[in-house]
């Protein structure tokens, strides 16, 4: 079981619940200040070359849990699965939540319209267990590194990206799951995968409903806290 909330709303219940398959391990958002300053300690007690490496790990790090928790992402987690082609295939899991201005069922609703009209190509709505949700996925062109051009060569130059989004019941957010993956030839598993952890999102926790036979009333904004089941 692994629970992640926002850090200013740390104490509030989670709000809704998924699954997480096997293969994918959840990057700490929120670490604690006494393990960095561990992992610091740790640091200074490396040789010279090994500090300095570790160092440029432990700042990018840094970058990234920074840049996660400016977009509101309350989960990532990082996929390694073995692949038909030989090797193994790599993904990147994450769940954020966007603020609407007005109802969240309504923009999903009207996000399902523009599908329906044909304006809105790439995107179709899904029938939940938890409600109306949309599907998006299509090849983005993969960054490249300017501080070390040299490593583009070896980088993957498109990545496929699923995205499904679902409206809060009870607050104006709507809630974004999405999937990344370099292994473009494995869209087809990758999005089975994706809509596979949308069918298990759920807005009554599931601890109390298996130990009183009733599902809770969801309360509270998404962005309060969110907590993964089967992390």
């Amino acid at each position: 079981m692994s629970e992640v909330t926002t850090a200013s709303e740390g104490t509030r219940k989670p709000s809704f619940w998924y699954g997480l398959p096997v293969g994918y391990t959840s990057l700490d958002l929120q670490p604690p200040a006494e393990r960095l300053v561990e992992l610091i300690k740790r640091l200074r007690g490396l040789p010279d070359r090994e500090r300095e490496e570790a160092d440029r790990a432990l700042r990018l790090y840094a970058s990234i849990v920074s840049q996660l928790n400016a977009n509101r992402v309350q989960e990532c987690a990082l996929g390694v699965h073995p692949y038909d082609a030989g090797g193994f295939a790599t993904s990147v899991f994450t769940v954020s939540t966007l603020p609407t201005t007005g109802s969240a069922k309504l923009a999903v609703a009207g996000l399902a319209g523009n599908v329906g009209r044909g304006i809105d190509d790439g995107v179709r709505p899904l029938e939940l267990p938890c409600g109306l949700g949309l599907l998006s996925e299509k090849g983005v062109a993969a960054p490249r590194s300017s501080r070390r051009p040299e490593l583009n060569d070896t980088l993957p130059t498109h990545l496929w990206q699923g995205v499904v989004v679902v409206a809060a019941p009870s607050a104006p957010e709507l809630i974004v799951l999405q999937m990344v993956t370099p292994n473009g030839d494995a869209a087809d598993d990758y999005r089975n995968i994706l809509l596979g952890i949308a069918r298990t999102l759920t807005f009554s926790d599931p601890a109390r409903t298996a130990a009183t036979g009733q599902a809770d009333q969801p309360e509270g904004s998404i962005g309060a806290a969110v907590r993964n089941d089967f992390g």
